[in-house]
């Protein structure tokens, strides 16, 4: 027998109303202090602000099912960057991940059966955090839309509460690598891909 559910929403309104009898937050800017985007994951054990040590006001938080760097993603960060001054970006991906205890194939086929459609988007599993981490950092270096100069990605241990580092230099040279076969195969021609390292002027 399953266990009865009771929505949280009337709870969560009490809360707020808490909230909002000491609340001294409304003179906030819109544009992140610090000019930080975070793509995170959106597991509920991780509290963001409390990780990463940040307030109100101080940087935009991206999160999706397993912080992927998804279209939608990119559609933010461009925003971000370009409409409100943002300037860095750390990934924050997890051990202990969903996406690592799931099978895409099987996941598509039993909403098929289910529904008699199947999903067109990714779920992107994933079995080393590690591995994900930086291939997401290879999107965004990749990507035209996103300014990754300063880029940054770590992997958050849900046991131990740290978050390791993974180098932006293995990322940029990954991409790079990707790059050069990429070029190898197209013909000689007026355009040319090129991934720096420098910060680009604004």
């Amino acid at each position: 027998m399953t266990e009865e559910f009771i929505p949280s929403a009337d709870q969560i309104v009490e809360h707020n109303e808490q909230l909002a009898s000491s609340f001294d937050d409304g003179d906030l800017s819109v544009a992140p202090t610090l000019r930080l985007a975070v793509v995170a994951c959106m597991d509920s054990r991780m509290d963001i602000f409390k990780i990463l040590g940040l307030e109100n006001g101080e940087a935009h938080i991206i999160r999706n099912a397993g912080g992927v760097i998804t279209d939608d993603v990119i559609r933010s960060l461009c925003l971000s960057q370009r409409l409100l001054g943002t300037r860095e970006i750390v990934l924050l991906h997890h051990t202990d991940c969903g996406l690592q205890q799931v099978s895409e194939d099987q996941f598509k086929a039993e909403l098929e059966a289910e529904l008699g459609i199947k999903p067109r988007w990714s779920l992107e599993p994933f079995d080393d955090p590690y591995s994900d981490t930086m291939q997401s950092m290879q999107r965004l270096v990749l990507t035209p839309f996103v300014d990754a100069s300063y880029l940054r990605g770590f992997v958050y241990d849900v046991r131990f509460t740290t978050a390791r580092h993974e180098s932006s230099d293995a990322a940029f040279e990954a991409a790079e690598k990707e790059l050069r076969g990429f070029l190898a195969q197209m013909a000689r021609g007026d355009r040319e891909i090129v991934i720096t390292r420098e910060p680009r002027k604004r």
